[in-house]
């Protein structure tokens, strides 16, 4: 049977967790950051930091789904993958288009390309959120 841990490794699990689901949520509106992993790793410390804080991650109407999507079927949603792989595009357009140097252009094309690349390849689901069986 696991011992719960202490007060000093429950802070430091919450702490984290706290870290974690600030990236997540800025990653929500800048592409470069991943709200997903940010997120699966604010569940699995707040399930060994406090569970109650756990459960409200998973019930959050925002982030309960890509949580619920990614645990149940390793997918994101159609929905969520159309909206960033805009976001991506925009951000990355608007980067090339104020970076002076050509070198750098360049770059971010490359970038730009290997992230779509990776990012559109990831397996898609509709969202189990917006399922009736969830009413």
């Amino acid at each position: 049977m696991q011992q719960a841990p202490t007060a000093p490794w429950r802070w430091l699990w919450n702490g984290l967790g706290w870290l974690w689901v600030a990236l997540g949520a800025a990653g929500a509106f800048l592409p470069v950051l991943p709200t997903t992993p940010f997120l699966l790793l604010a569940s699995g410390c707040f399930m060994r930091g406090s569970p109650r804080i756990a459960n409200w991650l998973h019930a959050h109407p925002t982030f309960g789904p890509i949580l619920t999507d990614w645990y149940q079927k390793r997918a994101i949603s159609r929905k969520v993958k159309r909206r960033a792989t805009v976001m991506i595009v925009a951000s990355f357009s608007f980067s090339i288009y104020i970076v002076g140097a050509m070198w750098l252009k360049g770059l971010l094309v490359m970038c730009l390309i290997v992230l779509l690349c990776w990012f559109l390849r990831l397996p898609e689901t509709e969202s189990v959120a917006g399922s009736a069986e969830n009413s």
